[in-house]
């Protein structure tokens, strides 16, 4: 098991993962709209893409975007994907990718990392917090189109 920072070297396979991933969150498989994301991503540097192999295998990814605290005046995290493949599910992968996740937050100074999950994704939440996330109770989140 490993897991790299990506580059665009790793396109193809994070191409098939991501795609992998949209279909995962009900999306319509989309192989061409997935590249063309994920590479304008490493073009105009708008993320952080790790990858994790099962030996010479991809098999997961995390993605990364930055953000900015004002009050502290700190770039924060935000963790936004966060996908493996069924096959190399329950093998630690999704641990290893979020705890290089953070790793990465620490190394560039970051106040932290965030991230959301669904009301009803247990088993990611049960993961988050075991690693140490902690479940936000003081905020509420709006989103507007």
């Amino acid at each position: 098991m490993s897991i790299q920072k990506a580059t665009l070297n790793e396109l193809n396979f994070l191409t098939e993962l991501f795609d992998s991933y949209r279909v995962f969150y009900k999306q319509e498989s989309d192989f061409e709209g997935a590249r063309a994301f994920v590479k304008e991503r490493f073009i105009n540097e708008d993320s952080v893409l790790f990858i994790a192999y099962d030996e010479s295998t991809p098999v997961g990814f995390v993605q990364l975007y930055p953000t900015f605290s004002s009050v502290s005046m700190k770039k924060s995290w935000i963790l936004n994907d966060l996908y493996v493949n069924p096959s190399a599910r329950k093998k630690g992968f999704g641990e290893k990718l979020i705890k290089k996740a953070i790793e990465f937050a620490e190394e560039t100074g970051a106040k932290g990392v965030s991230l959301e999950t669904g009301h009803d994704n247990v088993t990611a939440q049960s993961l988050y917090e075991k690693i140490g996330f902690k479940k936000e109770s003081n905020y509420f989140y709006y989103f507007s189109i």
